[in-house]
Formats: structure tokens, C-alpha cells, sequence
């Protein structure tokens, strides 16, 4: 009986536990005498299990019944949801890879940055110190021109002064040759005896310009370098005696430089005087130019008077006071007084005619005072590497064409021979010029006073076609002037 009795409980046992989860609960809840012979455990759903224990009578030991049962359903679940943080944690970690390689690559781009604003600022230090250098350079150079234009207008005030110091002294060697001319007079009616007395009192007797020109003395000079013909002769010194008045010029040509005095008001630069012109400067007088294209200032006379002015004078003479018998250099720099005989300068007439299209006019005058010109409608050189050679254009005027048999030719000194004879010309002519073989003309010859001379050679200051080549000239001017 006792054992069917345990059969039939541990069956209703075994039924009442399979009912749900609530039943159960329920009927614990109401069994405190059942709750107190049973252990208890929950899981995280609230799921409980029960163990109980039946004392038997006939059986030793304990009966242990694990009620505990599996739910697959919510296994799957926490399965799946655990399979899917996984996921989520390696998405998350492969954008944290990405966002580290991305850390890295902007701390790369910062430090390139860092490199490039130093370079930058290394650039503009540098650009600065250029800038800063430039500037004074540009201040540097308009503080020079400042000074030139200070000096030419210092160097007026002083050939103002030097005319007036000219105009007295000519006052004063006409009173003194008066008062000499007023003392032969009375010592020639006293009829005094004295030799020596009477070398004094003597007006000194002029000799002709013939003698003077065709002396061997001087022909001797001429054949090495050119000599101021204007000069006395040795012979007229001798005569004159002690009180012989002081003359302007010397028995040996000029060497002066190139020194000029400007005699207007506003020294420029101008382009040319064609430019000085338009600017409203009517005066003739030395201006200070610069050629376009060419950093270079100099200074040359305008002639504002004649043939409608704006011709930039590049060769002058008039007196003899300056030899024109000179190196490649010179004639390459010029030289000479622009005030008087000089000569521009080869290199500056080529920046000159470089600028436009110039035309040449030579003007010429006799010993008896006549005057003529010859005009070329177009005049250019050549730069210093093809020898300054010469272009001339279509001839016109009254002086006949001396120049055209020289188009197109080199330009000759005593050190650079050009021409296409078989000695050198500017040696046999005693000049610089486009010699061909040798001349049709040689403005750059030597001044002979009274026209018609005596030479070895024609190197006077001659026009063929003018006078000969025999003659002369007293008077010559070599002059510019934009198209």
C-alpha cells in the first residue's frame, strides 16, 4: 500500500510540475509547508524550479527530481542577438581602423601644412628683402638724377657767369689795344731811338693767313695730329714784344672733355630736340636728353633757330679749337666743348637714330660768308659691331651731294682702318669718317683758316661739291631730326 502510494505522488508530482509557469507559482504560493521542504532557484526570466524531497518509509536515501527544462525558442534568440552585436562590435572596430588611419593621415597633412606655412613665410621674408632692395635702388637712382639736374642748373649759373667774365674782358682788351695803338702814335712823333723801346711801341705787323696756314711748321704738325689753325705762328709771336695782348687760343689743339654748360631753364631729359621743341622750349642751347631704349643721358645742342628747329646738333666746327684727329674711343664717346666744335659721339647717335625715322642735314659756310646745305631724308647707323656703318636716304639742297659716295660704309680712325683702300684714309685725311676710298667729304678734317690750303693731302675741312676738296670750309654743323 505504501508503495503504490509513493508511485501515484511522484506521478501527480510529475503532472503538476508540467502545467504553466503561473499555475505553479500559484500553488507554491499557497504551499508554505511545501516552500519550506523545497530549494528554490530563478533564472533571468523569472523561470523557478522545484526540487522536493518525499521521505519514504521503505526506500533509504532521497528521491532528487530536476524539473528544469530547456527552451530552444529563446536559446536561438540569444543566440542570434549575440550573433548580431558580434557584428555590430567588428563594424564598429573596422570604422575605428579607419577613423585611427584617418587621425593619422591629417596629423601627416597638419605637419605638412606646418611645413609649408614656414616655407611660405620664408618666401615672403625673401620677397620682402627684394622689394625693400628695389625700392632703394629706385630711390638711389632718382637721388643721382636729382644731382645732375642740380649740377646742369649749377653749371648755368656758371657759363652765365663765364659770359660775363667774357663780355669784360673783351671790353678790356679793347680799351688796352686802344690805349697801345694811342702809345705807338705818340712814340712815333717823339721819334724815339731806343730799340728796345720802339719793339714795344710797335703794333705787330699781322702776316697773311697764306703764311700762316702753309707754313712747314705747321704742315709738319698736321701730318700726326691736328692743330688749331686759328693761332698765331711762331713768327707773329716773336713780333709782338712784351706787351702783346693775351689771346684766346692756343698753338696746340684743344684737348677739352666732354664737358658741357646748359643754357636753359628746364634740363630735362627730353627724347630728342624735336621733343624739347614740342615741350615749349624755343631756345637754342645745350639740353640734357635720353634716347628711348637706351639707359644713357646726354647732352647735346639744340638748334631751335633755323630750317624750323628741332635739329639735334651732332657735329660742329667753327674755329679750330678742338683736333679731331682721334681714337676709335673717342669718336665711339665724343668730345669736345658744346658750346663751340664737338663731336656727339658715335655710340649716342646710334641710340639717337635707333628711337625714329631721322633725317641729316649738313649746313656749310664759306669764308665769304655764304651759305649752303645738303639734306638725306633718312639717316640711321649700324651698331659698334658692324662698325657704325652708315645709311643715308634720298639727297637734296644746294650744297650738292658729298655724302652719297659714303652710304653704306664703315666708319674709319687711326686705329680702326674700315675703309677699302689700301692704307688708311683717316691717316692721309687727319679725321674720323665713313671713308671710302678715301673721300668725297671730311667734316672731320683739319680746320684751315681762309678757304683755299696747301697740304701733302686733302684733309681739310672740305665738301667736294662744294669749293672742292682743296677748300676749307670755315663753318660746318652736322644735324638730326625725326621724320
Amino acid at each position: 500500500m505504501e508503495r503504490t502510494l509513493t508511485i501515484g505522488l511522484t506521478l501527480f508530482l510529475t503532472l503538476w510540475l508540467d502545467i504553466p509557469q503561473a499555475g505553479g507559482q500559484k500553488d507554491g504560493a499557497h504551499g508554505d509547508s511545501a516552500q519550506k521542504r523545497s530549494s528554490h532557484s530563478s533564472d533571468s526570466k523569472g523561470r523557478c524550479s522545484y526540487t522536493f524531497i518525499v521521505p519514504q518509509q521503505k526506500l533509504t536515501g532521497a528521491l532528487c527530481l530536476n524539473t528544469a527544462t530547456a527552451n530552444q525558442s529563446e536559446v536561438l534568440a540569444l543566440r542570434a542577438e549575440l550573433k548580431q552585436q558580434q557584428e555590430q562590435l567588428e563594424k564598429l572596430r573596422g570604422q575605428l581602423e579607419q577613423e585611427g588611419a584617418l587621425a593619422i593621415e591629417i596629423r601627416a597633412l597638419r605637419k605638412e601644412s606646418t611645413n609649408m606655412n614656414s616655407r611660405i613665410a620664408q618666401l615672403y621674408a625673401q620677397l620682402l628683402h627684394e622689394v625693400i632692395t628695389k625700392k632703394d635702388q629706385a630711390l638711389e637712382q632718382r637721388r643721382v638724377e636729382n644731382l645732375l639736374l642740380n649740377a646742369t642748373a649749377q653749371a648755368l649759373q656758371v657759363s652765365s657767369n663765364y659770359r660775363e667774365l667774357e663780355k669784360k674782358y673783351g671790353a678790356l682788351t679793347s680799351m688796352m689795344s686802344s690805349q697801345n695803338q694811342f702809345i705807338a702814335r705818340l712814340e712815333k712823333q717823339c721819334q724815339c731811338k731806343d730799340s728796345t723801346q720802339s719793339a714795344v711801341t710797335e703794333p705787330p705787323k699781322s702776316q697773311p693767313n697764306v703764311d700762316r696756314n702753309y707754313s712747314s711748321e705747321a704742315n709738319e704738325m698736321t701730318n700726326d695730329v691736328q692743330r688749331d689753325q686759328s693761332a698765331p705762328s711762331p713768327q707773329q709771336e716773336n713780333t709782338v714784344g712784351v706787351h702783346s695782348l693775351p689771346t684766346t687760343t692756343t698753338s696746340t689743339p684743344a684737348d677739352s672733355p666732354f664737358i658741357s654748360f646748359p643754357v636753359t631753364k628746364t634740363p630735362g631729359p627730353w627724347r630728342d630736340c624735336q621733343h624739347v621743341l614740342q615741350s615749349g622750349e624755343t631756345t637754342s642751347g645745350i639740353y640734357l636728353l635720353r634716347p628711348q631704349s637706351a639707359n644713357r643721358l646726354l647732352q647735346a645742342w639744340c638748334e631751335q633757330s633755323r630750317a624750323q628747329g628741332g635739329w639735334t646738333v651732332i657735329q660742329r666746327r667753327q674755329d679750330g679749337s678742338v683736333n679731331f684727329f682721334r681714337t676709335w674711343e673717342q669718336y665711339k664717346q665724343g668730345f669736345g666743348n658744346l658750346d663751340g666744335e664737338y663731336w656727339l659721339g658715335l655710340e649716342h647717335l646710334y641710340w639717337l637714330s635707333k628711337q625714329a625715322q631721322y633725317k641729316l642735314r649738313v649746313a656749310l659756310e664759306d669764308w665769304q660768308g655764304r651759305h649752303v646745305f645738303a639734306e638725306y631724308d633718312s639717316f640711321h647707323l649700324e651698331p659698334e659691331s658692324d662698325w657704325y656703318r652708315l645709311r643715308l636716304g634720298q639727297y637734296s639742297g644746294n650744297a650738292g651731294d658729298s655724302l652719297s659716295w659714303h652710304n653704306n660704309k664703315a666708319f674709319t680712325t687711326l686705329d680702326r682702318d674700315k675703309d677699302s683702300y689700301s692704307g688708311n684714309c683717316a691717316h692721309y685725311q687727319k679725321g674720323g669718317w665713313w671713308y671710302h676710298m678715301c673721300a668725297h667729304s671730311n667734316l672731320n678734317g683739319v680746320w684751315y683758316r681762309g678757304g683755299h690750303y696747301r697740304s701733302r693731302y686733302q684733309d681739310g675741312v672740305y665738301w667736294a661739291e662744294f669749293h672742292g676738296g682743296s677748300y676749307s670750309l670755315k663753318r660746318v654743323s652736322m644735324m638730326i631730326k625725326p621724320i
